[in-house]
């Protein structure tokens, strides 16, 4: 008995340390890409680089303030229009599990997130901006939201499933109708957990560039307008980063580090968001 308990708990440390070293190669990549930004980005960031467009092609010095703006802008956009629908379907899809209909939506989100990005921007550009006989800052919105939408809903859909049965029911027997048992009681006790997937969603599309190139493609001035071309930080990396000038090169990792920065954020925004929402929900 002594020799096998003894050989069980050499296999538990030996699959703990594996799972350890698993976890160290894994960060490996994300270390190195990490010190490599950081370390070139921080020297090209100054003050004007927050404040001033893109000089002409030749000429050192501007900045990436109207990238920084378009990102925004095209970010906000898709997320406005992915957030309602893909929670919708997230709830239609939960509530109706077993339905021929919810399958099919399943599988339909589920190949959609497997699709390249390239492939939907060439949608939307058809669907878009051949219409429109120009590229718009609402066909890049559209095209990170539909990047969007599958995320969202899954994420909806697995969080309302974990919501134990007993608060349906509870709401069911107190004369509540199913439409609002699930949305004064089952949503918002989802809420923390679908919040987490709507900010990773927006960390998923905020470094899309090939979308962009086929929907909003590029400005170099300053444009807030839906219905014009505009600027954003992926799209201006991917410029100067093949540009054959050294400055554009620097310019290109201080973008790719407010672009790490704004992923980072987001993940940063989304745990916080839910440990309030759960205090909230605790103190209740």
């Amino acid at each position: 008995m002594k020799a096998r308990d003894l050989y069980r708990r050499a296999m538990s440390r030996l699959m703990m340390a594996l799972c350890g070293l698993s976890v160290a190669i894994a960060l490996v990549p994300l270390a190195f890409i990490l010190f490599f930004v950081i370390s070139r980005g921080l020297t090209a960031l100054d003050w004007s680089f927050f404040t001033q467009i893109p000089k002409p092609h030749g000429e050192s010095g501007g900045g990436m303030a109207n990238a920084m703006v378009g990102t925004i802008v095209i970010s906000g956009l898709g997320a406005l229009f992915a957030v309602p629908i893909g929670i919708l379907a997230g709830i239609y899809v939960a509530e109706h599990a077993r339905s021929r209909f919810a399958s099919l939506v399943r599988f339909s989100a589920d190949t959609l997130n497997g699709v390249p990005s390239i492939v939907i921007g060439v949608f939307v550009y058809a669907l878009v901006v051949l219409p429109m006989k120009q590229f718009t800052a609402l066909a890049g919105g559209i095209a990170l939201g539909v990047m969007m939408i599958p995320i969202i809903m899954r994420t909806t859909e697995e969080l309302l499933r974990l919501v134990p049965a007993s608060l349906r029911e509870g709401a069911l027997a107190l004369g509540a109708t199913h439409g609002r048992a699930v949305f004064t009681v089952v949503l918002p006790a989802a809420l923390p957990g679908i919040i987490t997937g709507v900010m990773l969603a927006l960390a998923r599309i905020a470094g899309e560039t090939a979308p962009l190139l086929f929907t909003a493609l590029n400005n170099h001035y300053w444009s807030t307008s839906l219905v014009q071309p505009i600027s954003t930080l992926t799209v201006q990396v991917y410029t100067y980063a093949t540009s054959p000038y050294d400055d554009h090169h620097r310019q290109a990792w201080a973008g790719a580090l407010v672009l790490v920065t704004l992923v980072l954020g987001c993940s940063v925004l989304a745990r916080l968001a839910t440990r309030r929402l759960e205090r909230m929900q605790a103190g209740h």
